[in-house]
Order: structure tokens, then sequence, then C-alpha cells
């Protein structure tokens, strides 16, 4: 990863700001962005600091023209682009009978429209460096998740894009990694839509049990580097859960029925 040109969305917070200071630990050069524009100078003021070469972009990654604007900043910057890491996502925790369509809608422009846009405007410089897409997706990706209709249909539409994205690039050289790293602690969920669009606030899940940011980081780092396809983090609610979708998929049904509605306030037992 030693000088590699490395794009971050959503890498203001969780798992992004760990990927930068992980990839900065690895000698790479960054490019990172989100909405805050404080915190990123905060984590710009850090990195550079302990030497790394890095710049930051104001980035809505729903408007098409902010993922334009960071793919020509990041060239203007590096002259290159490597690798480009599809982290920036909402979610959401509300039943589809009470959700205000317009949350699904802003899920889907994030989550999905999102990669898409920010992949379109580095993907001429991804195929000349070879270099590599990576999408964070979840488990919702391959399970449907009671209350997160629209999280799991983003999730879902990002493995479509991203895998039809490997097939057509098989003699390219270009690597795809879809990332799904399970419940992990971060500030996804703080921030997770209701059903009126407001942020939920307190998350309902213990997150000192989870699989922590800084560790879901190391382990995206380590399969970009060696261009893994598919990771799966986790054994019970990753590995476990995929195995279960593909060969027993009722019994998964009523036992993911059964595990989120244990969830404090969960809106529906």
């Amino acid at each position: 990863m030693q000088n590699k040109v490395v794009i971050i969305t959503g890498a203001s917070s969780g798992i992004g700001l760990e990927l930068a200071r992980e990839f900065a630990q690895r000698g790479s050069k960054l490019v990172l962005a989100a909405r805050s524009a404080d915190k990123l100078q905060e984590i710009e003021e850090e990195l550079k600091s302990q030497g790394t070469d890095v710049i930051t972009v104001t980035t809505d990654v729903s408007v098409e023209s902010d993922c334009k604007n960071l793919v020509d900043k990041a060239v203007a910057a590096f002259g290159r682009i490597d690798i480009l890491i599809n982290n920036a996502g909402l979610s959401m925790r509300a039943l589809f009978k009470d959700v205000d369509l317009a949350v699904l809608k802003q899920l889907m422009d994030v989550n999905f429209w999102g990669t898409v846009y920010c992949t379109k405007y580095a993907l001429p410089y991804l195929l000349e460096s070879k270099g590599t897409v990576t999408g964070i997706s979840s488990i919702a990706g391959y399970v449907g998740l009671p209350a997160r209709t629209g999280y799991s249909a983003s999730k879902f539409a990002m493995h479509g894009f991203l895998e039809s994205l490997r097939v057509e690039n098989l003699k390219t050289g270009l690597h795809v990694l879809i990332a799904a790293p399970g419940f992990t602690a971060s500030n996804i969920r703080k921030t997770a839509l209701t059903s009126d669009g407001s942020q939920q606030g307190e998350t309902p899940r213990k997150e000192e049990k989870m699989m922590t940011a800084q560790e879901v980081a190391k382990h995206v780092a380590n399969a970009i580097a060696k261009r893994k396809s598919t990771l799966i983090l986790t054994f019970v609610e990753g590995k476990l859960t995929v195995w279960l979708k593909k060969w027993m998929p009722t019994l998964l049904a009523k036992l993911t029925y059964k595990h989120m509605a244990k969830e404090p306030n969960s809106s529906f037992k």
C-alpha cells in the first residue's frame, strides 16, 4: 500500500475514519471525503502530523457533482487513483408500513447512488492503474433484515452493481471487493433514520460486544492487498448467516426475525 492513492468516502467517523488511519500507517496517500468539513479538518491535521500525505474534500456522495469534484481533486493532487473505498452510508430502523418513502429514497441515494457516482468518475483512473473498487456493504446485503427495508435494498443494489462491474472487467485488471463487516461498533446506528427521517440517537444494540471499526479496517485493508473478491466478517452474524441463506433460507428467516425482535424498543415482536 506504500504510496498508493486511496479515496475513502464517509471518512469522518466509524469505519471510514479507521480506514484512513490504517492506510496512513501503511504509507498510502489519502483523499478523504465526508459531509462534515470540520471533522475532516481535524482528521487531516491528525494524519499530517504523522507524516501522511493527505487531502480532504467536503463531499455529499448523494450529489453527482460532488462525487465528480472528489475525483477531480484527487487526480489534481496526486495524478492517479489506485483504490476507491465506497464507505459512506446510512442505516434505518422502522417497519416499512410506518416509514416515509423519502427515507428509503435517501438511503438509496447515499448507499447505492453514492457508490455508483464515485465509481463512475474514478473508473478511468482505476482502469489505468489496475486498481481496486471496494464497497463497504453489510450482511444486510445478503439477507433482508426486518425494520431495515431501505438499508437492505440499498446494499443488495450495491452488491448487484459491483458484481456486474467485476464481471465486465475480468480482463482489464480491475479488482472489485465487496466487504460485509457484520454488526460493527460505529456511529451508523446512532445516525440511523427512523420512520420520519429523524436520527434515532442512542443505539439499541450492545456496541461493546461488536467488532470494532479498527478491526474492520485492518481486515478490509488486508483483503484489498490480497485482491480478494469478497470479505465477510464475524462467524455467527456473518459467515453462518450467508451459509444459511443459501442452504436453509426458511430457517434463517425465522432466526433473523427472532434475533432482531430482541432489540430494545423493537418495532415488532
